[in-house]
């Protein structure tokens, strides 16, 4: 952690160095509205190691008005900095080094709050996507199984409540069999958990509400949490599987740990971390099997156990996305990194989150109420439409 905070601290001092640099000429006070500004900017770093540390429980006011704020000025100072440093650098040869860097600096400035502005009404503009997912190996009992899958909603006292009531409608509205959500339903403290459950205590499917731990409801304190959601009318699974029967036919809800319990030390407890073959040990041969895996990373060892449909979360397709291209910022970083893979006979669904993580920003990747209606067919395959 000490490491992390004085590489960040070097971060912040460089990039307002170059900014400082440029505006000294033109403020006014010069170096000291400059070193002023900055320590505004950077003071709520203080609460943030407070946080960590002593492990406080962060209120409303905190996260919106203190450590919100903070993590907009981390995000655009670097991107300032560069544009900066690139005009001025472009500038030099004309005598011009100082006026072209604060001029690329403020033009950037001006397309980075558009570019905010957009992200913040995307992460607003919650969608409710449909999708028909076809098997070979479903048995006929279960064609027409609607599950409602929500993912990474990262809930805590700063999350609007009308939001997640439009959720909460969403849901109810699609008529689901079956509830599945797939991990980080609390943003970073088991705290959090009472807001959760006091906005989705209500969902109900006919064959029940799963959850599943996410990794930040492993940092958070797993045992706090899963304790929060079971005296919540929730059912946790967790390398686990219950079996399910419609129309004479069984199917299998199996959830897994996730990745981060471990290797985290204080949400290690509790044996969340996955185990898979712990996860499908009841399951028989040729048994339909549906998943729930936080972390997609799961899925090729899922698939390579007879699992029919994985249901993940986790990458929020980095909240930013072209998806006609099928590329996200996560992209680069997952090998499975948003919407829809197929294994022979295995198929992975990647929800992009319900809520956000961090900042509401979200570009090409809104919040997603996602309905799977599960299809008997010779040939596998995915038909979808979004609302």
């Amino acid at each position: 952690m000490k490491r992390i905070i004085v590489r960040l601290l070097l971060w912040i001092v460089g990039c307002w160095l170059v900014i400082g640099a440029l505006l000294e000429p033109v403020v006014p006070g010069g170096w000291i509205t400059v070193v002023a500004a900055a320590i505004v900017a950077t003071a709520p770093l203080a609460v943030l190691i407070r946080g960590f540390t002593r492990s406080r429980y962060r209120t409303a006011f905190t996260r919106l008005w203190i450590l919100r704020p903070f993590w907009y000025v981390q995000l655009l100072l670097p991107l300032l900095a560069i544009s900066g440093l690139l005009g001025a650098l472009a500038g030099l040869p004309f005598g011009l080094g100082g006026y072209a860097g604060r001029i690329t600096m403020a033009v950037a400035a001006v397309v980075l709050v558009a570019i905010g502005l957009w992200g913040y009404i995307g992460a607003r503009r919650l969608v409710v996507r449909s999708i028909d997912l076809s098997f070979d190996t479903l048995p006929a009992g279960l064609d027409g199984l609607r599950i409602v899958q929500l993912s990474d909603l990262h809930v805590g006292p700063q999350t609007s409540r009308r939001y997640l009531a439009r959720i909460a409608a969403a849901v109810r509205e699609a008529r689901p069999d079956l509830i599945a959500i797939t991990g980080d339903q609390v943003d970073d403290y088991a705290g959090d958990v009472d807001h959760f459950v006091a906005a989705f205590r209500t969902l109900s499917a006919t064959h029940g509400v799963f959850v599943i731990a996410g990794n930040h409801d492993v940092y958070a304190g797993w045992d706090a949490v899963r304790r929060g959601l079971e005296e919540g009318g929730f059912t946790v699974l967790v390398n686990d599987a219950v079996a399910l029967e419609r129309n004479g036919a069984r199917l299998w809800i199996a959830g897994t740990g996730d990745p981060a319990g471990g290797s985290w030390r204080r949400g290690a407890a509790s044996g969340v971390g996955p185990d898979i073959n712990r996860t499908i040990a009841r399951v028989k041969p040729g048994e339909f099997v549906v998943a729930l895996a936080h972390n997609p990373v799961l899925w090729p060892t899922l698939a390579k156990r007879g699992v029919d449909l994985t249901l993940s979360g986790h990458t929020h397709y980095g909240q930013f996305s072209i998806p006609h291209l099928g590329w996200s910022l996560a992209s680069p970083f997952m090998e499975h990194a948003m919407g829809t893979y197929r294994q022979g006979g295995s198929v992975l669904y990647i929800n992009p989150g319900t809520n956000y993580w961090g900042v509401p920003f979200r570009i090409g990747a809104l919040p997603e109420v996602t309905v799977i209606t599960l299809r008997r067919g010779k040939n596998a395959g995915r038909r979808e439409r979004v609302a």
